[in-house]
């Protein structure tokens, strides 16, 4: 008897080399609320219905070769605030992408590449 499958949400597992230091990111740069971080081990921050999650890594390459996208409402008030903090990626300014959606994109401390996206009104 077939079923039927429907994912309703992801949460991002970044690497981070000092989850402490993470943790504080998001929550002092954008809004994040703390809800678990074990020194050397794991991390996470919640906003609304978005977790991200932290784990411990020795390795600053792993970081640096990932990252994740989030969708956000209210994208330009984000990016405001991501400037003033300066922490809008040098290269990934607010714009309109070629699929449609308005994105920017900020590094981490540990260079963890996060996109915020809003898809263009229609």
């Amino acid at each position: 008897m077939p079923t039927t499958v429907e994912f309703i949400i992801a949460t991002p597992v970044l690497a981070s080399l000092d989850i402490e230091r993470s943790v504080e990111f998001f929550c002092s740069k954008l809004g994040f609320v703390k809800i678990h971080a074990d020194k050397g081990t794991y991390g996470i921050v919640s906003s609304g219905s978005v977790s991200i999650h932290f784990w411990a890594c020795n390795d600053p390459r792993i970081a640096e070769a990932t990252g994740c996208r989030v969708g956000v409402q209210g994208i330009e008030a984000l990016f405001a605030q991501c400037q003033r903090h300066g922490i809008v990626h040098p290269n990934a300014p607010l714009a309109k992408a070629p699929w449609g959606n308005h994105e920017f994109a900020i590094l981490d401390p540990d260079g963890n590449l996060i996109t915020f996206y809003e898809p263009a009104a229609v």
